[in-house]
Order: structure tokens, then C-alpha cells, then sequence
């Protein structure tokens, strides 16, 4: 009996789709093992966020056995390494380590350009670093209430380094001047790094900076230190006082996280969630963040999602009452 051609062809394309079918499996599943896991961090390299990215890169890829890079693309409060993190395929490939800019940008900017909760996938958050207001050598005073008074009599004479437009180090900037009504101009940076190098140098006068930063500096007095922005003092900066002893109400702590781009699937998400977790309660890195005076923080993807949300309307109430504001 004879078959009919059109017949004999759509057998045939069947057959060949059922087969592709069956060989994409294991091939796609090969080249999503060895596919390295890039982390965009959106600052230069040597501040925190670059820091810590690091070290949690090192133990995924332990964890994982595949290679974990880590990109810088900093600039616009982190905002360029958002961007492009939030078109990224949601296929685990490209993560985001991130900061409490990515809450507090999206009342910050005007035109941000993506969606802080619609457009990423959260894993988990790793780290709290409280900071530390230091001074360049030389500043005419050396306490909290010394800076407001010269601040006061010489407005707009001394300069805030900004680590990053939209951080909680120019938040807490911010919050400062607004809390103790001293005219300080803010000197833009793209990372905590160049910030730091800059106040070391003394180019400008003052800078909030990351605990993590600033303690190799503490006893080489090349910075004065004037405040911890914690609630208590902290044992890692023995002497130095809690700026809320001054002013009052006064605290600030950033935090630091993983996203995926949006729509990454459950299964993907938790196994970097797992291979993240196991970074995080490792004792060498919890040691490490001791040391450091920062916390090592370990939250789901569903708490930590719930946590982003509520942080951009925590912080939209600052930004809006500071009349702060990035075009």
C-alpha cells in the first residue's frame, strides 16, 4: 500500500520533533550547569556591595560548581547595573547584588525606568552594615555637637562625599542635615570607594561610610571619627559615640541582597537561594561580618520579597519629607 506523501511528511517532521525533543533535554540542562552565574554589583570595586559580593560568589561557586563572575557596572545610584540586571533572561544566570538604594530609588528618582519589586525575582538578603560618620584630618572639631555648631555658623562651607546617589549613606545624609538643620553640600560619587579615597585625601570634609569600609582606617588616624549611626555603640569602634546621643531619633543601617531578573522559575530561585544560605551561615563569613561590625542575614524569597515592598514605603516617607530628589 502506498502512502500518501503529505502524510509520509507530517510522520516525519513529527518524529524528527520528538527526537529534538528528547536531545534538548540533557544538552540544555549541560550548558545551564556550565553557564557561569554573573553578579552586576552597581558600584565600583572595593566598596561594600562589591565586597560582599565577592565573598558569597566564592561560596556559590563551591556550592554550585560552576564559575561565578562578578561585573561592575556602577553609576546612577545603582540604578545602570538595575537596568540591566531587570532585562537580563530570568534563567539564574545574571544576578543583581543590591542595596537599600534599590528601595529607597524608587521614590528618589523621577524616571527610574524599571520597577524595583515588578521587574526582579528576590532571592535573599545577606548582610546589615550600620556606618560610621568620619571627617577628613584637620576638620576644626571633633565631636557630633562640634560639627553642628561650625556647620551652623559656616553654612555650606563644608561638604557630605555621597557614596552613591540613592544609598542609605546619602539617606543618611540626608536625614543628618534635616535633623539637625545644618547646610552641608553633597559631593556625588558613583561607589563608596572613590567617596572614601577622596575624604581620605581630604577633598572633601565628611563622609557617612560603611562600617566594612572604614575600620581598616580606625587606627591609622588619616579620618576622624565622629559618630556611629547604630542604636548602641559598637564594639569594633571602641570610643566612638552614637550619633543618636546628639541627635536624638538619629539611626541608620543598610542592608544588602540578591535578585534575579522577574518570572526566574521557583526551582532556579531556590537553588541559589540554597547555595546563598549555605555562603551566609558559613562561620568564616558570619565571623567575618562580626568582625566588621555588620550583620550576616539569611531571609526566604518569599520574606525577603515581603521586606522589599514594605521598605519602599518606609523609605518614600524620608524621601518625601527631605524633599529629596535625582532627575
Amino acid at each position: 500500500m502506498k502512502t500518501k506523501p503529505h502524510a509520509s511528511r507530517a510522520g516525519l517532521a513529527a518524529l524528527l520533533l520528538g527526537l529534538a525533543g528528547v536531545m534538548a533535554t540533557p544538552v540544555t540542562s549541560a550548558q545551564d550547569n556550565d553557564k557561569p552565574i554573573t553578579i552586576i554589583v552597581g558600584s565600583p570595586a572595593g566598596g561594600t556591595t562589591d565586597t560582599l559580593a565577592r565573598v558569597i560568589g566564592r561560596s556559590m561557586s563551591d556550592s554550585l560548581q560552576r564559575p561565578v563572575l562578578i561585573e561592575n557596572r556602577a553609576g546612577a545610584g545603582g540604578n545602570i547595573a538595575a537596568t540591566f540586571v531587570a532585562k537580563a533572561p530570568p534563567d539564574g544566570s545574571t544576578l543583581l547584588m543590591s542595596f537599600t538604594g534599590h528601595t529607597i530609588n524608587a521614590t528618589l528618582y523621577k524616571n527610574l525606568g524599571f520597577d524595583p519589586i515588578k521587574d526582579f525575582t528576590p532571592i535573599t538578603m545577606v548582610a546589615r552594615v550600620p556606618s560610621v560618620l568620619v571627617a577628613r584630618k584637620g576638620v576644626p572639631f571633633d565631636d557630633i555637637a562640634g560639627l553642628v555648631s561650625y556647620a551652623k555658623k559656616n553654612p555650606g562651607k563644608l561638604s557630605f562625599a555621597i557614596g552613591a546617589q540613592g544609598s542609605s549613606l546619602h539617606l543618611a545624609s540626608e536625614q543628618f542635615k534635616m535633623m539637625t538643620g545644618a547646610d552641608i553640600l553633597n559631593v556625588p560619587y558613583k561607589g563608596t570607594g572613590p567617596a572614601l579615597n577622596d575624604t581620605l585625601a581630604s577633598t572633601v570634609d565628611l563622609m557617612f561610610a560603611s562600617t566594612v569600609n572604614v575600620l581598616p582606617h580606625r587606627q591609622s588616624g588619616a579620618l576622624k571619627f565622629l559618630g556611629v549611626s547604630s542604636k548602641a555603640p559598637l564594639k569594633q569602634f571602641p570610643g566612638v559615640p552614637v550619633i543618636g546621643n546628639t541627635v536624638k531619633g538619629f539611626e541608620s543601617t543598610a542592608w544588602f541582597g540578591l535578585f534575579g531578573p522577574a518570572k526566574m522559575p521557583p526551582a532556579v530561585t531556590d537553588k541559589l537561594y540554597a547555595a546563598i544560605k549555605k555562603a551566609v551561615e558559613d562561620p568564616s563569613y558570619k565571623a567575618r561580618m562580626e568582625i566588621e561590625a555588620a550583620s550576616a542575614v539569611d531571609m526566604t524569597p518569599q520574606a525577603f520579597g515581603a521586606f522589599v515592598e514594605k521598605d519602599v514605603q518606609d523609605w518614600a516617607k524620608i524621601i518625601k519629607a527631605s524633599g529629596a530628589s535625582v532627575e
